[in-house]
């Protein structure tokens, strides 16, 4: 009877290859350190996911296309389907769920709740959002909903980061499942680039894939975020 698919194998009258031993990693994710004994194959959004319980970080494709599994390592954005949770031993991890942990500028303060406004309805005329994001409410729905894999877990982790909260008011996710990785992906420009022009926003999204928002709005987010940050924008 043959072996099962992946199973060990070994040459006739040989004993089977031993299993890799387990190693322990230690490693700061969103400011918090863990330690875990894990086998040295375990993928770093595995270890995200199913050891820590950050199910933030998404499994899309696992050959590093979509861009869902993105997390920023030692401050550098970087796709955890493609690295072992053993090479961010002694290192720093910053997932979805950490962002608003970050302490934004003094100049924002935590927006209200925007008002339900039902079906066909007016947009915000009293709540500040800039025209260009008028009439944009998802019909039936209130936008008091906040998907739960975007609220931080860290140090009174209870509101959003201005990125987070651009993209809720801008629409510019859909079934949400490209969110996180596009959030940390935009982080990570608007670190390095505070106010970005517009193709500069498209090649920091490249490799984040959607197939729900025609990408329109997730670049407008970015703008909005980007000009609140910078003061310029409430």
């Amino acid at each position: 009877m043959p072996d099962a698919p992946g199973a060990p194998s070994a040459p006739p009258g040989q004993p089977l290859p031993e299993r890799p031993a387990r190693v322990e990693v230690t490693m700061t994710v969103n400011g918090r350190a863990y330690t875990r004994v894990v086998e040295p194959r375990l993928l770093l959004v595995d270890f995200l996911r199913n050891e820590l319980g950050l199910t933030g970080t998404h499994v899309g494709c696992d050959t590093t296309n979509c861009g869902a599994c993105t997390v920023h390592l030692d401050g550098r954005s970087v796709k955890s389907c493609t690295l072992f949770a053993v090479q961010a031993d002694g290192r720093a991890v910053r997932t979805v769920e950490g962002l608003s942990d970050l302490t934004p500028p003094a100049h924002l303060t935590p927006p209200a709740p925007l008002p339900y406004q039902g079906r066909g309805e007016p947009a915000r005329a009293a709540t500040g959002a800039p025209p260009s994001l008028a009439g944009r409410e998802p019909g039936g729905m209130g936008p008091a909903f906040s998907p739960p894999s975007l609220v931080g877990r860290g140090a009174g982790g209870v509101g959003l980061h201005p990125l987070q909260q651009a993209f809720h008011e801008a629409h510019a996710l859909q079934c949400g499942y490209c969110t996180p990785g596009m959030l940390m992906s935009a982080l990570y420009l608007l670190e390095r680039q505070p106010r970005p022009s517009r193709d500069e926003i498209k090649r920091a999204i490249a490799g984040n894939l959607c197939r729900c928002t025609g990408y329109e709005f997730i670049i407008e987010a970015i703008e909005l975020a980007a000009a609140r940050l910078a003061g310029e924008a409430p």
